[in-house]
């Protein structure tokens, strides 16, 4: 279980968010650029640091402004997928999926063992030992999920995980996102513009304006605010 109440003094707001994800449950950020749903990913990762406020997951406090309690981004166990997927260029598949264990100081043999189970699972085996920079968007997708995976994380954050990905591609990309996130088993935030990675992705829908809490619920029930300017213009129109 993730619970998040975070506030950050922003340029042009404060952010002061409340939000909770359940185990095996994926939560879906939408809202206007600059709303601040990439900066609610990164301060629960730890790339930021709230003002104030708390962060627990598993049972674990991330952060506790009361409790002066800030762990490092490195020992939160969250995978955390950027937009543009961060992947080392120089590198190989394989050794840009072993990066994290290595870092960790893991025993040579247990992260070839580890990195190969991965990249079986997510169907990279075959490009091991390519240069990512020879990658379609799709593949680079895949190997950037599987970096995240590989760590065992408790909770997964994805920053626009398709916007990289061909039109084209996207549909089966989008499929196999979602069941490796079922399979994993663990609590999901995704951040989209899109409205079908929201609608097929998401079991609840948030509407983040301005750093707050606009609209929560089903996909059904937040696409169904129409009321709602930026709702009405994502859902697009409605069937007659």
């Amino acid at each position: 279980m993730l619970s998040v109440h975070a506030v950050r003094h922003l340029r042009d707001f404060v952010l002061d968010i409340t939000l909770s994800v359940r185990p095996g449950e994926t939560l879906v950020l939408i809202g206007e650029n600059g709303a601040g749903k990439s900066t609610v990913l990164n301060l629960i990762s730890g790339i930021l640091t709230p003002d104030e406020g708390e962060i627990t997951l598993a049972g674990r406090t991330l952060f506790s402004s009361a409790e002066r309690v800030a762990v490092p981004a490195e020992n939160r166990k969250i995978g955390h997928l950027f937009q543009s997927y961060a992947l080392f260029p120089h590198m190989t598949v394989a050794e840009n999926v072993a990066f994290g264990l290595r870092c960790r100081k893991v025993p040579r043999p247990e992260i070839a063992f580890t990195v190969g189970n991965q990249l079986r699972a997510m169907n990279l085996a075959d490009l091991a030992d390519v240069n990512v920079s020879r990658l379609s968007g799709g593949q680079r997708q895949r190997v950037a999920l599987a970096r995240a995976l590989v760590l065992e994380p408790e909770l997964l954050l994805l920053d626009e995980p398709l916007a990289a990905v061909d039109m084209r591609a996207q549909a089966a990309m989008r499929g196999e996102l979602r069941d490796r996130i079922r399979v994993a088993g663990i609590p999901c935030i995704v951040v989209t513009h899109n409205l079908r990675d929201a609608v097929e992705l998401g079991d609840r829908l948030c509407l983040i304006d301005e750093g707050r809490v606009a609209a929560e619920g089903s996909p059904e029930e937040v696409l169904g605010m129409r009321e709602n300017g930026f709702i009405a213009s994502f859902a697009g129109p409605q069937a007659p």
